[in-house]
């Protein structure tokens, strides 16, 4: 994803000049999908519903592309790759968009037929496969991907159970109360939930496929696994041509993206930035933004830096971290997630709000002073996450008690409109889309979502900002309409 994300932004970015040659190899047998929506496979979607891209629209870019066609080398100083297939492409600059692979614990037997792995369409594929002949489906990992996995399982109609090692679910996301309710309703859903399990082997089962057999005596039988355990940095191409790695992994980066060889870029999840990697594709895209604009500031330039890791420069187009709020549905259950979640930093105040009944948990965690939003965390009712979204991202000061912001009928519950955020707020987080981005496309004719997205992207990313982008919208308009319509002159019928 991030991969395509950066060749948009490259031709994009380009304009009508199209004076850089784009070759793209894919190791996989097809252009990029979204990997963020693979559930939605198990729900009826097509592969081709999934595709970023087409062969058609590359062509339309001029753009180069080979799939299986897995690079193997790097000669630096010859600059050209091989492919697995024995092909040379030379290069000015290279980009390493390989992502990531799922983590498989060391467990003996994880080498079995029906044990896999849920990262790409092909594993969607053996997942089905495997499935049609199995009764009972274990998912180990219960992270936001192990969640994803299960409910695969599930509707594939398989008995579903999730092996989750820590005492929680979503332990990176929400804190352990949060955790306690979410493991409360999947549950509810039909799926069995084990934490606090840690699985020593695979063995042959009686009335299934395999046993697991679990730290402490207990087992538990089941036709299929799916490991689902965290992933790990595919920098394997780094680190057998000497690029410069962190120390657990991850290809070191600079501000402008370039690693520790100024000719070669790394983005996405293989890519380490501030001893930091991050999971989530609205990084990803930053990453691939800041990328293709150094690439062609340095194409187009005879005094390229060669100290490619100082990240003291004032350029304004770098890449500078990113936020790792998320709000998601997992088997109907929504959560969200923002900014300090667990509240560690120092002076935080959380507030708790939690219906049990109802299956709802909120939180929100305040800095010292309890004038500003650092954290929240949602679980069965994610309707005031973009609200608290934007207090958090734009930093604004609050105008009702905290608690307020999360506690049904507690009179003005702080809710900011569009008319409240200032221009340049960020609406869009996959996309990096603003305020007056949106506005500028009203202003240029775009009248409701579909052209908005259209001209901007804006919402086309997770969609969880399409409420918020129709906001905008929507007031842009009116503005637009009270701009057009004089004050002091009368409105006819007809208008």
């Amino acid at each position: 994803m991030v991969g395509h994300h950066f060749v948009q932004q490259l031709v994009s970015q380009q304009g009508d000049s199209k004076n850089v040659d784009i070759t793209v190899l894919s190791g996989e047998d097809r252009l990029a999908y979204d990997r963020v929506q693979l559930s939605s496979f198990f729900k009826g979607k097509s592969e081709d519903d999934l595709a970023l891209t087409s062969s058609k629209t590359y062509q339309d870019w001029q753009v180069s592309f080979h799939t299986h066609s897995k690079v193997v080398d790097i000669n630096r100083d010859a600059k050209k790759v091989t492919t697995s297939k024995g092909e040379s492409f030379a290069y000015d600059k290279l980009i390493l968009a390989t992502g990531s692979f799922a983590f498989v614990p060391p467990i003996p037997g994880k080498e079995r037929e029906h044990c896999l792995v849920y990262r790409t369409i092909n594993d969607l594929h053996a997942i089905k496969k495997s499935a049609q002949g199995s009764k009972v489906g274990v998912v180990i990992g219960g992270g936001l991907l192990g969640l994803e996995a299960a409910n695969a399982l599930k509707q594939l109609g398989l008995q579903t159970h999730v092996i989750e090692f820590a005492p929680q679910l979503m332990g990176v996301q929400i804190d352990s109360a949060g955790g306690r309710l979410l493991k409360n309703k999947i549950t509810e859903l039909g799926v069995t939930v084990h934490t606090s399990v840690a699985t020593e082997q695979i063995i042959e089962g009686k009335n299934s496929r395999y046993k697991m057999c679990f730290k402490g005596g207990q087992t538990l039988e089941t036709d299929m696994i799916v490991f689902s355990a965290g992933i790990r940095p595919y920098d394997n191409l780094a680190r057998e041509f000497n690029l410069e790695l962190g120390e657990r992994g991850g290809i070191v980066i600079n501000n402008h993206c370039q690693t520790s060889d100024k000719n070669i870029y790394a983005i996405g999840e293989c890519a380490l930035w501030n001893n930091f990697i991050f999971g989530l594709v609205a990084p990803g895209y930053a990453m691939a933004k800041v990328a293709a604009g150094h690439v062609l500031k340095q194409l187009s330039s005879s005094t390229a830096s060669d100290t490619p890791l100082n990240n003291n420069s004032n350029n304004t187009d770098e890449f500078s971290g990113a936020d790792m709020s998320t709000k998601l549905k997992l088997m109907g259950v929504e959560v969200g997630s923002i900014g300090d979640a667990h509240a560690r930093s120092e002076g935080a105040i959380s507030y708790y709000f939690e219906d049990q009944p109802n299956g709802i948990y909120k939180k929100v965690v305040t800095n010292e002073q309890g004038n500003k939003l650092i954290g929240a965390v949602l679980v069965g009712d994610t309707s005031e996450y973009d609200n608290l979204l934007q207090y958090h991202l734009n930093s604004i000061e609050l105008s009702v008690p905290a608690e307020s912001l999360i506690m049904p009928l507690a009179g003005d519950t702080g809710e900011l409109s569009a008319d409240d955020l200032p221009s340049d707020a960020i609406i869009c987080a996959c996309h990096k889309v603003t305020k007056h981005t949106i506005e500028h496309a009203v202003m240029q004719g775009c009248s409701d979502l579909s052209d908005v997205q259209q001209a901007t992207k804006a919402s086309t990313g997770c969609g969880g900002c399409e409420k918020l982008v129709q906001s905008v919208i929507s007031s842009a308009l009116n503005n637009k309409i009270a701009t057009l319509i004089p004050v002091d002159e009368p409105v006819s019928q007809s208008a």
